[in-house]
């Protein structure tokens, strides 16, 4: 803007902010708390200035235009009439910054809880602090004052209690829960499972990459589902298509990937269990009261603080146990009080962010704050768009009760990963979706199906038995059509199973066949199928053609 910009604008702002926007963490948390603050005043002229300094600038440019907002580079700050500089990064380039112009500091995460690099040195600073003399800091906590006081007394100065934005847009977002869970398909009786990771090499994800992998293949999908949340600077750093190539087996295990832009609230929200690490995203987590399970926590913790002391009370996760009776066990013994009362350490007065926050920018601006504007909204979290792949390979196990029963237990087969292991009462199959891509898999599946809307019993026969003619390691090929599923032979039978409940899926009438197959039981008949939380009846007949 020069100084013969007013020339060409429509809005006669009396004021310029500008937005600084440095990487991608910082800009969604700008993006996220502006609107609510200057919504609605065309006194207020907002800019957004890019700042390209940061190790972590990949995607800001993408994400800045693709929410129309109005961006410029970083030395025209210089040649700028600016009244206020807001971002949400302490790692600003001051240079071009105007002397005489207030910069005011909104965190990015959960107060001052985290030592990282410093980008000036070869040391470790802490996290969230600019020590210039124009900075003001917006702080959710008094006792983030007295740190800073300790640690950085000219910045202490210029602190001001606020609150934290994010933290009341969670807490009122929770009546939305069953929204968001079902927006990440998250069906009835199935438990979310969040895994969250920061970045570094103390994260989660730097301290055990597998466990994504190995966490999302031993969970039954029928009762669970898995999602993942990645700190934006790991994806900055490693490029998206890296990230999904080292979680490639847990994407084709049913990972749910929440993209670092938007969604990641939600998805806490909705989560029944969180493994985590030392990251903010785990310490909102805790601060809803969630079960906690800690999967890795770096010495970058600061002593003293909240997290550091979630980090002695919360149990951790072993990484090579069986994961479900882990998960069950920090569900039952989640001691939701204590751990919302640690966490609360870092928040003061919920609910009142916004409006002081507010309060804080226009009287950085010398302005009135607007005097028919209200209490700022609070918008709620937005809907989760999580990257996920169906499962469409299976470990089966199914075993015959004395009643006659079959109870039957599915877990995601990953190429290279272990073989459940059969017994005399438990037949483990590898069952296999017509749609799967590895070939291996598909050879070696003793059961395929399909559900590609067969339009009656004689096609779906017809598709059962052309695939065992077309896969010669196949057993019992399964396609489902209108009510009901029929099954083919390799010794030529074919059977018809029709669901009494409302759901048909050939992967589990299959499942129903080839255990009583494999417990030489008659194919016919009623038969009670369980898994997971889900119990039913299948009626098996004969089958022949017309």
């Amino acid at each position: 803007m020069g100084p013969d910009a007013r020339r060409w604008r429509t809005f006669q702002g009396e004021r310029i902010l500008v937005a600084a926007a440095r990487t991608v963490t910082s800009t969604v948390r700008l993006l996220d708390t502006l609107p609510a603050l200057c919504r609605s005043d065309p006194r207020v002229d907002v800019v957004f200035a890019f700042d390209p300094t940061s190790a972590f600038n990949d995607g800001v440019h993408d994400l800045l235009h693709s929410a129309g907002v109005r961006v410029m580079p970083w030395g025209q700050l210089a040649r700028t009439e600016c009244h206020l500089v807001v971002s949400a990064s302490e790692n600003i380039d001051l240079t071009p910054v105007p002397a005489d112009c207030p910069v005011l500091v909104l965190p990015h995460g959960v107060g001052f809880h985290k030592l990282v690099p410093d980008a000036r040195g070869t040391g470790r600073r802490l996290s969230g602090v600019m020590d210039d003399e124009r900075a003001w800091h917006a702080v959710s906590h008094p006792d983030q004052i007295t740190q800073l006081a300790e640690h950085h007394p000219g910045p202490a100065a210029r602190a001001r209690l606020v609150g934290d934005p994010c933290h009341d847009q969670l807490t009122a977002s929770r009546p939305l829960r069953d929204r968001y869970r079902a927006a990440l398909g998250v069906g009835d009786g199935q438990r979310l499972v969040l895994l969250s990771s920061t970045w570094g090499p103390q994260s989660l994800l730097g301290t055990d990459p597998g466990l994504p992998a190995r966490l999302t293949a031993g969970l039954s999908p029928d009762d669970h589902r898995v999602a993942a949340v990645a700190h934006p600077n790991v994806w900055s750093a490693h490029g998206s298509w890296q990230v999904r190539q080292v979680q490639a087996a847990a994407l084709d295990a049913g990972l749910l990937l929440v993209p670092p832009q938007r969604g990641w609230q939600a998805a806490l929200v909705a989560a029944d269990i969180l493994v985590g690490d030392h990251g903010s995203v785990t310490f909102y987590g805790a601060a809803l009261g969630t079960p906690l399970l800690f999967a890795a926590f770096g010495e970058e913790s600061v002593p003293g603080t909240p997290m550091a002391e979630l980090g002695r009370v919360v149990p951790r996760l072993d990484p090579y146990a069986p994961f479900a009776p882990q998960l069950e066990r920090a569900v039952a013994e989640h001691d939701a009080e204590r751990v919302v009362k640690v966490a609360s350490g870092a928040f003061v007065e919920p609910g009142r962010a916004l409006e002081r926050l507010r309060s804080l920018v226009y009287g950085l601006l010398a302005l009135p704050e607007p005097a028919l504007a209200g209490p700022p909204p609070l918008y709620a979290a937005p809907e989760p768009r999580a990257e996920g792949r169906e499962v469409t390979a299976l470990w089966v196990s199914a075993s015959v009760t004395a009643d006659g029963a079959v109870e039957v237990t599915r877990l995601p087969a990953v190429a290279g990963g272990p073989e459940p292991v059969e017994d005399d009462d438990v037949f483990v199959h590898l069952a296999c979706d017509e749609r799967e891509w590895d070939l291996r898999l598909l050879g070696s599946a003793s059961v395929l199906t399909s559900d590609s809307g067969h339009t009656s019993v004689t096609a779906a026969a017809a598709w059962a038995r052309e695939t065992l003619a077309r896969w010669p390691g196949c057993r019992l090929a399964t396609a489902g059509f209108p009510g009901g599923c029929v099954s083919a032979l390799r010794d030529g039978r074919v059977v018809e199973s029709r669901a009494t409940g409302p759901v048909c899926e050939p992967g589990l009438h299959a499942a129903v066949v080839y255990g009583l197959l494999r417990a030489d039981r008659e194919l016919g008949g009623v038969v009670t199928v369980r898994v997971g939380v889900r119990e039913e009846d299948v009626v098996i007949t004969p089958w022949s053609p017309p």
